[in-house]
């Protein structure tokens, strides 16, 4: 089942459907429907919350910058959107609760049948993951080795040891031990007409003084219930199982792989970057030296864009 929305031909389209039985949000610029013979497609992989809408200005900055010649999309995380009112969060509840699917393994499967479902096989990939996202973009091709994957973009990466960081430390316990707790305000929040929430949101953002406003109804969406929960299950699921870097993958794909370290960054220390680095001496690793923060699309959406497009450049001509 999918519902579209938008009109024009320069403006995103956003669908829900189903993938592996649960509700799922995508976000596309430009061609929407991908025919055999179609040669690259830039699919965004989000952090936790996967919310797309969180990265419309990163995703339109990057469309328009590449000249509008390649599709970019965004599939959100299973369960991490609030789907239209015709649609449940699951297709078929027992199935999500038997695959798991929104835990982390379950959303790593969730990817790959996206693109089993969606994209062609022989067509080109340019894969931007964000946080957890780049964990998910290392198991796809770990699981999938025959997936074409021309770059693979790591923006701020929690790939290993995500409980041991000065982040992880604070919310392992509350992601871990207090979680159904932590339902709570999320669930009474839900219970808020959109516009008060709307205006908590602007107030909890308001130490942000750049704040990009397409930030606002995303997070809105997030704490309508079941999508904040969902979202706080996977984070559960991550301090637990994001432990050794997975060196393997990383070598088999190093002429693949760009990442890209926060200089603050406190769910992945400089210290990891400096580990990186060390022990892949010939990858390509950056270290942030504009001050971007961990959540780079609430106020830097648009100048990480323009930097992933110039990395990748050289790619798109061979």
């Amino acid at each position: 089942m999918d519902h579209s929305m938008g009109d024009r031909r320069d403006d995103p389209q956003t669908e829900f459907t189903y993938c592996c039985g649960a509700a799922t949000e995508l976000l596309k610029f430009g061609c929407c429907q991908l025919r055999p013979g179609h040669k690259v497609l830039f699919l965004v992989i989000p952090g936790n919350p996967g919310v797309v809408g969180f990265y419309r200005t990163f995703m339109k900055t990057l469309h328009s910058a590449l000249g509008y010649r390649y599709p970019v999309w965004a599939v959100s995380h299973a369960g991490h959107c609030a789907p239209p009112d015709c649609m449940d969060m699951v297709d078929d509840a027992s199935a999500a609760a038997e695959d798991d699917v929104f835990g982390l393994n379950g959303q790593i499967e969730h990817k790959l049948a996206f693109l089993r479902n969606h994209v062609p096989r022989e067509t080109s990939l340019v894969l931007v993951g964000h946080s957890i996202g780049c964990y998910m973009i290392l198991e796809m091709m770990k699981r999938d080795p025959e997936l074409k994957v021309l770059r693979a973009v790591m923006l701020f990466p929690t790939i290993e040891r995500m409980a041991q960081t000065p982040q992880g430390k604070v919310m392992t316990p509350v992601l871990c031990q207090m979680r159904y707790l932590a339902y709570l305000p999320v669930f009474l929040l839900s219970l808020l007409p959109v516009s008060l929430r709307a205006g908590l949101v602007k107030l909890v953002f308001r130490s942000v003084p750049s704040l990009d406003c397409c930030i606002v109804q995303p997070t809105v969406e997030l704490l309508s219930g079941d999508c904040g929960a969902n979202s706080m299950y996977l984070g559960g699921q991550e301090m637990r199982k994001v432990l050794e870097r997975d060196n393997m993958t990383i070598k088999k794909n190093l002429d693949k792989l760009i990442f890209y370290y926060g200089a603050t960054d406190h769910w992945c220390p400089v210290k990891y970057f400096h580990d990186i680095k060390q022990d892949f001496p010939h990858g390509d690793f950056r270290l942030c030296e504009k001050g971007f923060r961990h959540a780079f699309v609430l106020d830097a959406g648009r100048e990480v864009a323009k930097m992933v497009v110039e990395w990748i450049r050289g790619c798109l001509r061979t």
